[in-house]
């Protein structure tokens, strides 16, 4: 018999009765919405910025020599005050901003840019303003406007001034006046910033709290409560320390640690843009991912195969495999099909894998050097183009197939060797693949005769009925400069290359005959490398105490935020380097030192000195991500399956477009029970549990989430069926144990919050669940009657909706 629906009165009811517990103040320590993320701000100077100075800045800014219809652009006050017309931007408000009617050329009056300048703007282009605007016009410039011509910062000028640049060293550790508190070195350059502040950490965290706080980060998902007695009862002084170990070693770490590249990764099972095919094969890069993680694989192994796999040396077709599968990184980008353009759609595509390449890796914008040199750091566009030219020698693979005008620029896949056939010796690595593929450019039909002769003992025919997305050596050449970053506008050749900034001596030399891909990564991963060790030991210790000791995890550049402890962070770097890269020694190292241990208790005096809490003199209370909250839904209802699934949703909905022939509910609304990092992640239909809780853009590299706390998310809480059924299944469980009711209401607290309730707590529960009706009553047999069900159900979704069970403190 179905369970009622549960009325709004009664599970206000249940909410009130526990609004002691979310009145504990956690829930107003979100960030404010309305401040501008550093994603937001990038997507502005990538996309927004370069179009109006090239487009519109001649007639609707201070270098005008008259400004046309009172309209100036180039200040954030200007564009949103508008011109004679009205507002050009009103942020979040597509239909009352006009430079929206303007750019799509709705009034014959209103159209921008005019046919003189160049004419209507390309659908992506657009695309990217209405974006822009939905997002609330992120915009970073104010003042007066000025357009001043910027003398880019010299490479060697750079390395002497800017600390990102500089080779990371470990500094002597530095005295502590409390030498009892440390527990490892992390906390020596803790305590002694808190020192030289005149700060004092707070007490340590109750043990409920700490496991609590450790299994969510480690695996994301909540100890169960005979997990949370045993770690309370265990006196044992390394009870932590194997707790720990435990947990890294768990499967579900991957499941958890791979999700946080994923973000970083852009990862997504379609191209986005004006019509959004599918990319059916998505799901084994995330697939590829978990593994990696869960297998601890060098980090710079890890970055090695995602940017060069098909060029490393396998000892079979399986391990080949893997390392194709990990170059889906450079393939799972948006894409805008409906380019006519077939320079431009590449270019665009090349742009954006150097910009999730170079923000992921390195934490350099640097595809802001696409249109002129880089405003703000040492990358000069010529460099821009140098490394353009080994992603333009780069074929890439996403496998929309067919063609037509809405697919016109349609691709296919790579096929995979069998999985047991014997490749090239891992002793001596060729340069080339070590595997001859077909020319999928030909439909597969021509063998790649020069890769066939260079590797005859260890090629192998390749059937094309089999995985991935990927990429693959294309011919070897350089690119042009493209003049404000125009394909219609080409200039000199650049030779293929890197950064001057970030290398050591000369720029390494790539050989004619290779794309260079092999030779970027090797650079990258470079210890002499100033920056990829950094970036990723910031983003380890963002993701465990809530911000990086760089708050701009993506952006170490000029207009980054400098560390907070930059001593630290070098420390850091280098220990994860002599370490073998491994990131779970890393988060090992993390999660045993004091500072992570301490409690999140208030203190004001050292709030008044320190209140966004920079110095970790308490532990930050911080929510849980979209994942997390819905894995610990499922967690506390006992539904969650652990199993995960084979393939995606994404894969069995077939090839085409969402939106015509593909419904986008397949996506949005999810019935099945597994890990939520196994939801399909279709761009601009993502699941609406995740969507509503802050989850990744799927088109950005997102190295830090945003944090908002908004009523929808009270209101998905209260309303969602999806919740009201973990709700009735929780109360089920607890009404399947033959225990007193007052144990049953401990029990909703265990599995809910991970402690039993206090004594005023459980008399509130009481109250409701009598007044209520048959709440209290015995059940017979393992089963409730519908009135007794419909009481707990409400009252177990209360525990939901309250503050403290989507907050670590």
């Amino acid at each position: 018999m179905p369970l009622p629906a549960m009325s709004f009165r009664s599970l206000s009811l249940a909410w009130t009765a526990l609004f002691a517990v979310s009145a504990s103040g956690l829930a107003a320590l979100a960030p404010d919405a309305a401040q501008p993320t550093a994603d937001q701000l990038a997507f502005f100077e990538k996309n927004i910025r370069p179009v109006l100075a090239d487009k519109c800045y001649k007639c609707h800014s201070a270098q005008s020599e008259k400004v046309k219809g009172g309209l100036v652009l180039d200040t954030r006050e200007g564009i949103r005050m508008g011109g004679d017309s009205g507002h050009a931007v009103v942020p979040g408000n597509l239909k009352e901003s006009l430079l929206v009617t303007a750019l799509h050329w709705q009034d014959k009056d209103l159209q921008m840019p005019p046919e003189k300048d160049g004419g209507k703007l390309p659908d992506n282009v657009i695309a990217d303003f209405e974006k822009w605007i939905i997002i609330g016009a992120p915009d970073p410039r104010d003042g007066e406007a000025k357009v001043v011509a910027r003398k880019i910062l010299d490479p060697k000028e750079a390395k002497a001034t800017l600390w990102a640049f500089q080779t990371p060293k470990a500094a002597p550790l530095p005295e502590v006046k409390d030498t009892a508190w440390p527990h490892t070195e992390v906390d020596r350059f803790i305590l002694a910033a808190q020192e030289a502040q005149g700060l004092h950490p707070v007490g340590d965290a109750d043990r409920r709290s700490l496991i609590r706080r450790l299994y969510f980060d480690l695996i994301g998902l909540p100890p169960t409560p005979q997990q949370v007695e045993d770690f309370v009862q265990n006196k044992s002084p390394d009870a932590y320390a194997k707790l720990v170990d435990i947990l890294l070693a768990s499967p579900q770490f991957g499941e958890r640690w791979g999700r946080h590249w994923l973000d970083v990764a852009r990862y997504a099972e379609s191209t986005g843009k004006e019509r959004n095919f599918t990319f059916q094969e998505a799901w084994r890069y995330r697939d590829w991912v978990i593994s990696a993680a869960n297998a601890d694989v060098p980090y710079d192994q890890f970055i090695r195969e995602q940017i060069a796999g098909d060029l490393l040396p396998a000892k079979n077709g399986a391990e080949h495999a893997a390392h194709l599968t990990a170059t889906g990184f450079l393939a799972i980008g948006p894409k805008s099909l409906q380019e006519k353009n077939a320079e431009q759609f590449r270019m665009d595509q090349i742009d954006e894998q150097i910009d999730t390449t170079s923000r992921a890796v390195l934490g350099l914008t640097v595809a802001c050097a696409r249109c002129h040199d880089h405003k703000f750091d040492p990358v000069p566009q010529k460099e821009y183009y140098a490394m353009a030219g080994i992603f333009r020698s780069t074929e890439t693979f996403y496998g929309t197939g067919g063609t037509g005008i809405k697919n016109r620029n349609a691709s296919t896949l790579i096929p995979l060797p069998p999985p047991t056939e014997m490749l090239a010796s891992t002793d001596a690595p060729p340069p080339e693949p070590a595997v001859t593929m077909p020319n999928r450019k030909e439909g597969g039909k021509k063998k790649n005769k020069k890769k066939a002769q260079q590797n005859t003992p260890a090629t192998v025919n390749v059937p094309l009925d089999g995985a991935v997305m990927g990429v693959e050596e294309g011919k070897p050449g350089n690119a042009r400069l493209l003049v404000r970053g125009e394909v219609a506008q080409p200039g000199d050749i650049v030779p293929r290359g890197m950064l001057t900034v970030l290398s050591p001596g000369d720029v390494p030399a790539i050989p004619t005959d290779h794309s260079g891909r092999l030779e970027l990564a090797e650079w990258m991963t470079s210890p002499t490398n100033p920056l990829t060790a950094r970036v990723e030991a910031n983003r380890v210790w963002s993701y465990l105490f809530g911000q990086g000791l760089v708050r701009t995890a993506d952006n170490f550049g000029a207009t980054g935020e400098k560390p907070s402890n930059p001593e630290l962070l070098d420390a850091l770097a280098v220990q994860f380097m002599h370490d073998g890269w491994s990131v779970k020694k890393l988060v090992r190292s993390l999660v045993l030192s004091h500072t992570y241990q301490l409690s999140s208790a208030h203190d004001s005096v050292d709030s008044e000195k320190d209140p966004d809490n920079r110095l970790l003199w308490r532990a930050s209370p911080r929510r849980l991500d979209a994942e997390a909250i819905r894995d610990a839904l499922l967690t506390a209802s006992g539904q969650l399956q652990f199993q995960p699934p084979h393939g995606s949703a994404v894969q069995t909905a077939g090839k085409g477009y969402v939106g015509k022939g593909i419904q986008p509910e397949r996506f949005t609304q999810i019935t099945a029970n597994y890990r939520s990092v196994y939801l399909p992640v279709v761009r601009d239909f993502v699941p609406e549990v995740l969507d509503i809780f802050d989850f990744a853009e799927p088109s950005l590299v997102v190295a830090a989430r945003d944090v908002t706390n908004v009523p929808a998310q009270a209101l998905y809480l209260l309303n969602n069926g999806f919740v009201r059924d973990q709700a009735a299944a929780m109360a089920k469980r607890v009404l399947a144990q033959p225990v007193s009711y007052e144990q049953r209401i401990t029990l909703a607290y265990e599995y809910a919050l991970g402690r039993p309730p206090n004594a005023a707590e459980i008399a509130r529960a009481e109250k409701y669940l009598l007044s209520e009706g048959r709440g209290l009553l015995p059940v017979k047999g393992g089963k409730a009657d519908d009135a007794a069900l419909l009481s707990w159900s409400t009252f177990c979704q209360a525990l939901f909706a309250c503050a403290e069970f989507r907050y670590l403190k």
